[in-house]
């Protein structure tokens, strides 16, 4: 009971809701009302009482350290409790009076009585119920005694009528006792059906942790703004990065259900969300890192419209972008020594502002410190809207622009992996997942979008041109402050990091021609 908070009950329910209409507040998607496996306490404890009559369950005395040397272990089998052999009427009158609270937590506990020589560890003679006198999120103070998982499990999947109990693979070992309790349960008029518990294989992600232990870590030793941190991977987390339902579906399609181990590349997941976003997400033009160019050559006062789709594939309608004699543009696409291959804008050389004209760079503006503040340039006024006149020299670079009289400023959030290795902590000796840490995780920058984004708003994600696609925080986003966080970036940007460099070829032997 200590465990259990009504915050993660409401988060649950949420994430549920989420998964299944793409609505946090929507009509629950569930047939009937939620379980709660408290609401089934009453049974679970005609349950134990059956079987303690049967002979069945009988209540323990020893100490926990005591039980645990008695259990044995993979290799010796376990000894019988001195207290197993306690008649029916005594195990009920101590178990009548764990549930009145006349005995201390530790002081006794109820074990089923299965095999203490049993090769499998979980058959001999678990735990059924203990005494814990502690507040209940939902039944309050009403019990001091609470039964244990694997006791709850099968009987509330019985209750509820479930033909497929579906778990991990770590609970195979579990299932002889999950059976063992409904069959033993069968001459009782508790239970009416014995479902079937079927494993398969977890989720192992890359570049993540997905351990409850590891991510309460995260969270309390406050490396991660709390659960519903972006780059945590919870459903909270990846709703509020902007993932969508469809994407996580589609991740799931994509990697099946198996019995065999598994550690999914998180490309994967970020291939899902690229994939489905782009149909979706209407487009914009936004400058993350922004450089004011002034073009001396634009007439004084003038702005020009020019016309886009907010769409490129789909009819979504039309956008315009005010376009004025000083703009931003990206610091990325300007380079003072640029490497080869680098087609944007450079001393003297020109690029294309998208869906407007070609400008050529005249002069670089810098502060004391050396860092580019603006640039002048010069437009030429017969390359509009991607013309380009008789006898000069096609433009190979195009970049986005914003015009600085109508720039809409917003906070943007570059998320990244929350880790630099694939599997967080197995390259060090004492396995510490937090030293794995990308400490670039997180960027936060001050960028400027076009003033079209104000009337897309309603919709749920937009894809910033050659940047990335992006959705609105839902915490922190004010109509008058925006703040952006990206969910991915438009191409995978991990995947060169990762692969390791081409083995050189080795030299062929000489071939001796007159053999």
């Amino acid at each position: 009971p200590v465990k259990e908070d009504q915050e993660y009950v409401d988060s649950i329910l949420e994430d549920v809701r989420w998964l299944v209409a793409g609505d946090t507040s929507g009509t629950d998607p569930w047939n009937g009302n939620v379980r709660h496996a408290s609401d089934y306490f009453d049974v679970f404890y005609a349950a134990a009482e059956h079987l303690i009559k049967k002979g069945k369950a009988y209540v323990e005395s020893l100490s926990a350290d005591e039980m645990k040397e008695y259990r044995g272990s993979l290799k010796t089998p376990g000894k019988e409790s001195p207290y197993r052999n306690r008649s029916v009427e005594e195990n009920l009158e101590m178990f009548r009076k764990m549930k009145a609270g006349d005995y201390e937590e530790g002081e006794c506990c109820l074990r089923a009585k299965i095999d203490m020589a049993s090769p499998n560890l979980n058959m001999r003679d678990p735990a059924l119920y203990r005494i814990r006198k502690a507040t209940h999120v939902m039944t309050g103070d009403k019990w001091c005694i609470y039964p244990m998982y694997d006791f709850a499990h099968c009987i509330s999947d019985a209750l509820e009528e479930i033909t497929h109990s579906l778990c991990t693979l770590e609970f195979e070992d579990h299932r002889p006792l999950y059976d063992w309790v409904l069959d033993e349960l069968e001459d009782s008029d508790l239970i009416t059906c014995h479902p079937r518990q079927t494993e398969f294989s977890r989720l192992n992600l890359q570049y993540t942790v997905l351990s409850k232990r590891k991510l309460i870590q995260l969270v309390e030793g406050k490396h991660v703004n709390g659960w519903s941190d972006p780059r945590m991977p919870t459903i909270s987390g990846i709703r509020r990065r902007g993932y969508t339902p469809a994407a996580l579906k589609l991740f799931c399609e994509r990697i099946g259900i198996s019995k065999a181990d598994n550690n999914i590349d998180m490309s994967v997941l970020e291939d899902c969300a690229r994939t489905t976003l782009e149909d979706e997400a209407v487009r914009a033009f936004a400058v993350l890192n922004p450089i004011k160019v002034t073009i001396t050559n634009w007439p004084e006062d003038k702005v020009e419209m020019f016309e886009a789709d907010v769409h490129p594939k789909r009819d979504m309608g039309k956008r315009e972008i005010p376009f004025s004699g000083s703009v931003y543009i990206d610091a990325d696409d300007f380079s003072e020594n640029p490497p080869k291959g680098f087609f944007r804008l450079t001393p003297g050389g020109s690029v294309r502002l998208k869906f407007a004209y070609v400008i050529t760079c005249d002069e670089v503006i810098k502060d004391a410190s050396g860092k580019v503040t603006e640039i002048k340039a010069t437009y030429n006024p017969d390359t509009r809207a991607g013309q380009t006149p008789e006898g000069m020299k096609k433009v190979k670079g195009i970049i986005q622009w914003v015009s600085t009289d109508t720039a809409v400023p917003c906070e943007v959030r570059l998320y990244d992996r929350l880790f630099t290795a694939e599997n967080p902590g197995s390259g060090h000796e004492d396995g510490d997942f937090l030293k794995d840490l990308n400490k670039d995780s997180l960027q936060v920058v001050q960028g400027a979008v076009e003033p079209a984004i104000k009337t897309m708003l309603d919709s749920t994600h937009v894809q910033f041109e050659r940047v990335g696609y992006f959705c609105q925080d839902s915490e922190d986003s004010k109509p008058d402050a925006l703040v952006f966080n990206r969910v991915v970036t438009l191409r995978d940007n991990w995947s060169k990091q990762a692969k390791p460099a081409p083995a050189k070829a080795k030299a062929a032997a000489p071939v001796d021609r007159n053999s």
